[in-house]
């Protein structure tokens, strides 16, 4: 039997319009130092770079989330196979959190729960860097290598800092392709903040024990119903169709919806809330091929979806994330609310509604774009 490769991968996935851009493919291959796969532009499936030097191992196939290789491994270690786990993945527990430091709750997304993770995990030693990603302006997120508090203070929040003018404004995408960052730092201990779909790869990259994933200590995962892309010509349909200048904006967030705060909007009393129905025209098309709300595949899992205003609702899923959390509720990291279990029903309830709901949005996609196909079960 042929071993899929690169070949296969433009073919299935890159040609089909439902590459994720996760750069895991990429970040394997460099740092075999094999330097066959690359991105050539911004924004775009990687492509073959010095196609003479591949050597048809398969494993950029194998590890990328669209193909499905590794589902059943995958399942079986996450406690997944059992299809009453559906669609929430292995929850040991919710929790509703904030953090207890100011600077990062009032810099931070919801609760500021993650960063605040993150430097408690500086401060003990239990990593020594963290690929986030940080926000550059208008929806548009790069990765980035942070190595302290002060780094992470830099990278907090959802904020659009406008530093262009309009038409300066290239495609912007609110999606940032962080595993190739891997490769760029010496490190013996990692935490990766992540989409669904990256921290597949890297459990897929784990499962085979592959570099450069033998040095993620934990995977945080992020609720993801989908990312946003913007070109000229989108930036100024979004104006017209929202009556919003994208000067204006301060701060956006993500719950049920899409939440925009507009710049001198002190009081947070005329917050505009677009559905994300109204917002199919700006979503990334990959994004359709996903079913994976709540980042099944993480150690721990964060989103504002079920939480109030200002708390983080946070998902243990493995033993290291179950002891994290505890130890940094024990110590006081980090604050959580006495949840009853009509709430807790409610919140499950909810996040279940929207993993249900993106299931459904990715079975529909498929059948539009491809017609019936028979793919192998899995939990996402």
């Amino acid at each position: 039997m042929k071993i899929k490769s690169f070949e296969d991968l433009i073919e299935e996935v890159h040609k089909k319009g439902i590459c994720q851009q996760c750069g895991g493919c990429v970040s394997f291959c460099n740092s075999m130092d094999y330097d066959v796969i690359g991105y050539r532009e911004p924004n775009s499936p990687p492509e073959f770079i010095n196609e003479e030097n591949c050597l048809k191992c398969g494993i950029c196939y194998h590890i990328c989330p669209q193909t499905h290789v590794l589902d059943y491994d995958l399942n079986r270690v996450f406690n997944l196979l059992d299809f009453s786990s559906m669609p929430l993945g292995n929850t040991s527990k919710i929790y509703s959190c904030q953090s207890i430091d100011f600077d990062l709750l009032r810099q931070g997304t919801d609760g500021g729960v993650v960063n605040s993770l993150l430097s408690y995990m500086f401060q003990e030693n239990l990593i020594d860097g963290a690929i986030v990603a940080k926000t550059k302006a208008h929806f548009s997120r790069e990765p980035f290598f942070a190595e302290s508090k002060e780094d992470l203070l830099g990278t907090s929040g959802f904020k659009l800092g406008i530093s262009q003018q309009l038409d300066e404004v290239q495609k912007r995408h609110s999606y940032s392709s962080s595993l190739p960052e891997l490769n760029k730092h010496k490190f013996k201990k990692l935490a990766v903040v992540g989409t669904p779909c990256q921290i597949y790869t890297i459990r897929s990259m784990q499962n085979l024990g592959i570099i450069p994933s033998q040095n993620i200590e934990y995977c945080l995962g992020l609720f993801c119903y989908e990312n946003f892309e913007f070109d000229q010509r989108k930036v100024e349909k979004f104006q017209r169709d929202f009556n919003i200048r994208f000067e204006d904006i301060e701060k956006i967030n993500i719950k049920r919806d899409l939440i925009i705060q507009l710049k001198g909007d002190k009081n947070r009393g005329s917050l505009i809330h677009i559905n994300f129905e109204e917002l199919k025209d700006y979503m990334r098309p990959a994004c359709n091929a996903c079913s994976d709300f709540t980042n099944v595949y993480a150690d721990v899992s964060f989103g504002g979806l079920s939480s109030p205003e200002n708390f983080t609702t946070v998902i243990t899923r493995t033993e290291k994330g179950r002891q994290l959390i505890n130890e940094v509720i024990k110590r006081r990291i980090i604050s959580n609310l006495d949840l009853d279990s009509e709430t807790e029903k409610k919140m499950k309830d909810l996040l279940i509604a929207y993993s249900v709901s993106k299931m459904a949005r990715k079975e529909s996609f498929l059948k539009n774009k491809f017609g019936p196909v028979n793919e192998v079960k899995s939990i996402v």
